[in-house]
């Protein structure tokens, strides 16, 4: 508890001091430390009102894992590519057994030597997170460095790709395939929304992607299904976050949450970050939208 109180103590002292950065909203700052309270891991949370430009945060600067998050900043790559004339949208890639990540992926299913496009390599790293896509368009974009460099170029300083990149094995052992914080996460995608990530075509083209998410059973579950949202996710054992950037009817806010060394390493609905995902979600939905009756229809548990 007292451990508790000094992190909360420290997280206002931040707060203050990047007032004249920021403008921040103290009531809901202190709603996320209410949310983090307790949690049997680390966690890092950071919201904008993109309306209004007021923020809150919660360990919103420290590094966390990526899992799957990562893949924002690999289609970034590819979409860079795409816009120097280095690859085509439309070009038709040939599948070799050597791409496999062995999994469920949908990609991984396929025979040697069988033809997919470009653009549907692309759909299937984001909306269904498949990991042979994203290692192959990690590959085609350049590799790592390449996308690491652009992170760089867009002021995100500690969002990385590690895996299958040279000179960033300490920092794949500590933080798996990618790395980054809540606020540069929550910052990429707000680039993206506004057309500034690479040109705006390429932003207007990831954002399309982004919006149409197979794993919809978490952040997206306390979102209305008619209010557009676009969104990543990611998961391993120790480690459970999401982005997402709610296009709402009074006005676009986005968020991300993170956790790591977290005791609950359960693959169920009901794991702690998880869980704290979609109370979150469904804070931040009431928060900004205070007038909405909407939530989840009764029954829904069955689908998740």
């Amino acid at each position: 508890m007292k451990s508790f109180k000094l992190l909360l103590i420290l997280t206002f002292i931040a707060t203050h001091l990047f007032a004249q950065e920021e403008k921040t909203d103290i009531k809901l700052t202190k709603m996320l430390a209410e949310l983090a309270k307790g949690f049997n891991g680390d966690v890092g949370m950071y919201v904008k009102n993109l309306k209004t430009g007021k923020t809150a945060s919660f360990n919103a600067d420290t590094i966390f894992p990526t899992a799957s998050m990562v893949k924002v900043p690999i289609t970034c790559g590819i979409l860079n590519k795409i816009e120097k004339g280095e690859l085509s949208y439309q070009a038709q890639l040939t599948y070799r057994d050597s791409l496999l990540y062995a999994g469920e992926d949908i990609l991984g299913s396929f025979k040697d030597g069988e033809k997919i496009w470009l653009s549907k390599v692309l759909m299937l790293m984001i909306t269904t997170s498949d990991n042979t896509a994203s290692l192959w368009s990690q590959s085609l974009a350049g590799t790592g460095t390449a996308i690491n460099e652009l992170m760089e170029q867009n002021g995100l300083k500690y969002t990385r790709v590690n895996s299958r990149t040279p000179g960033r094995e300490s920092n794949r052992k500590q933080y798996g395939w990618g790395q980054t914080t809540p606020r540069e996460m929550a910052t990429l995608l707000t680039l993206i929304r506004d057309g500034k990530m690479i040109s705006p075509a390429a932003s207007e083209r990831i954002y399309r992607n982004l919006i149409r998410i197979y794993f919809d059973k978490e952040a997206l579950s306390e979102i209305p299904p008619y209010v557009q949202a676009a969104s990543k996710s990611g998961a391993v054992d120790e480690a459970r976050s999401e982005v997402v950037l709610v296009n709402a009817p009074h006005g676009d806010y986005v968020f991300c949450i993170a956790t790591k060394n977290q005791k609950d390493t359960s693959w169920t609905h009901t794991n702690e970050g998880t869980t704290l995902i979609r109370k979150l979600s469904k804070t931040l939905w009431h928060y900004f939208e205070p007038k909405s009756d909407w939530k989840p229809a009764d029954g829904m548990e069955k689908y998740y």
